[in-house]
């Protein structure tokens, strides 16, 4: 999915004193984690949301909990409004360059279908040692 975050010039922070746009690494990335200094990494652009956290309308626990790592899914994962978007410019420091990390999603709450599933495999293997033990008993009690 293309990027639907509006990209101009960074702040006067986000550029080198040559005018080039900065580049972070993931390690400086972890290093602003905490609700005084909160950096996010969106679409290989780095951002400083630190003002924006007690504003921010999901509460900074969520905003926190994407700190250090890629946060670009949970960003597009909760469908942030255009208005949401056109704050970023403002907040962005530079690119981003290195290995990214992202929180791997785990299901804290199995669907029915995986339930259902999860018996359909036990079952699988159930019937076909059924059979052999009944040949079996038959076998040692009847012949």
């Amino acid at each position: 999915m293309a990027s639907q975050i509006p990209v101009s010039a960074p702040p006067s922070g986000g550029t080198d004193t040559d005018g080039a746009i900065k580049t972070y690494t993931m390690e400086q990335l972890k290093e602003h984690g905490s609700k005084e200094s909160l950096w996010m990494l969106l679409h290989d652009k780095v951002y400083d949301v630190t003002r924006f956290m007690d504003e921010h309308p999901g509460g900074d626990e969520v905003m926190l909990e994407e700190a250090g790592r890629d946060a670009t899914e949970a960003f597009e994962d909760v469908g942030h409004s255009d208005e949401a978007r056109s704050m970023l410019p403002k907040m962005l420091l530079g690119d981003f360059q290195g290995q990214k990390t992202s929180k791997k999603k785990t299901d804290p709450y199995p669907t029915a279908a995986k339930t259902i599933q999860s018996e359909k495999s036990k079952i699988t293997w159930l019937i076909p040692v059924a059979v052999v033990g009944a040949y079996l008993a038959w076998r040692v009690f009847l012949a």
